[in-house]
């Protein structure tokens, strides 16, 4: 099959609005794991999440959206329910988010307490059936599926496990648990292509030496600096990795088209120049406490029961010690909807929901 890039205009239009499915780990999450009998800290349902736009907390790991509210915003698409969210009333042709907080791309990472990335294909693969006796059969029902996009963002968590477990550090190489990471998302895509998926937007690891968190460990005791150093090379080792991937399955799988989108060299920029992006604050997080409020204490659910609050978030890049604020999930959002290769490539997510699958 191949692929055609529509002219200008509205991205969707009423008949042929392009749904939006969403699969991965917090930074995509928009309330699965309200619902799922896990830890307080694999939740954020509790004040002060959400208190900026939604003014109530949702489930979300920000003080209000996270990055697939905004593109479904640009794409004139309404907010999606998490899957497992009551109010799903099981009407899956806008898409719906599958993904939940703490999740990795394998299966032991945070086993137990989040929704892993197979039980995600899964709710996928019920969502597919579904849809074939709504719209009155696999064909349309595959119809709208390769006209969906696919957000995956996956693998953080990965790495975060293996940089603090001495049990992972010593049974594989880095490279070797990069490969396990890797091949296990290029089996969640290549099932949802099976299924009909064809245009996949792959957020690649951010800088995870940057978030708070990190910056609070080195900051507390040198003695972590390796352990950094491990979670910079496995990051970077991902992302070669990741765009390798994908650049092969482009070959390899019928109509498959995607948008490598470069979260790591977007908050590299915005890091290293935040005024441009009117952001004051890029090292330190809005919400939790130590030095750079990167200890994870935020809403005070956690073993730390006490916790600072900064008065304005839209300053900030960061919400809490591991998330972004909404002010800066919307920089990245807008940055890989239509910015150019720096952001997002060989095209962007803007670019990809007005492409047109030919089968």
């Amino acid at each position: 099959s191949v692929f055609i890039f529509s002219g200008a205009g509205s991205v969707c239009d009423h008949d042929q609005h392009v749904p939006l499915f969403v699969l991965g780990d917090s930074f995509v999450d928009t309330g699965n794991n309200n619902y799922i009998n896990t830890i307080p800290v694999a939740q954020s349902n509790y004040s002060p999440y959400g208190q900026t736009f939604f003014k109530f907390p949702t489930g979300r790991w920000s003080d209000g959206r996270v990055l697939p509210d905004f593109l479904a915003e640009y794409a004139n698409l309404p907010l999606l329910l998490p899957y497992l969210h009551p109010g799903n009333n099981h009407f899956y042709t806008h898409g719906i988010n599958f993904a939940s907080g703490g999740a990795g791309a394998l299966h032991q990472t945070h086993q137990g307490l989040v929704i892993s990335l197979k039980t995600q294909l899964s709710y996928f693969n019920k969502v597919k059936r579904i849809l074939r006796k709504q719209l009155g059969g696999s064909t349309q029902a595959e119809t709208l599926l390769s006209r969906g996009v696919y957000l995956i963002s996956i693998g953080a968590n990965d790495y975060g496990a293996f940089a603090s477990d001495s049990k992972l550090l010593h049974s594989y190489s880095l490279e070797q648990y990069v490969d396990m990471v890797i091949g296990n998302l290029t089996s969640a895509i290549t099932e949802i292509h099976k299924r009909g998926g064809r245009k996949f937007v792959v957020l690649n690891v951010w800088p995870l030496n940057h978030v708070p968190a990190v910056e609070e460990a080195v900051a507390s005791q040198a003695g972590k600096d390796s352990r950094v150093e491990q979670l910079t090379q496995l990051v970077e080792l991902h992302n070669r990795q990741l765009y390798k991937a994908l650049q092969k399955l482009s070959t390899e799988l019928d109509g498959f088209i995607y948008s490598y989108a470069d979260f790591y060299n977007v908050i590299n920029g915005i890091i290293s120049n935040p005024a441009k992006y009117g952001i004051k604050e890029v090292k330190a997080a809005c919400c939790g406490s130590g030095k750079f409020r990167g200890i994870q204490s935020c809403g005070g659910k956690g073993d730390a029961k006490e916790y600072e609050l900064c008065g304005n978030p839209n300053e900030y890049l960061f919400f809490d010690s591991n998330h972004g604020s909404d002010r800066g999930y919307k920089i990245l959002a807008e940055m890989i909807w239509n910015g150019d290769s720096e952001s997002s490539r060989p095209v962007n997510v803007k670019s990809l929901f007005q492409s047109v699958i030919q089968n």
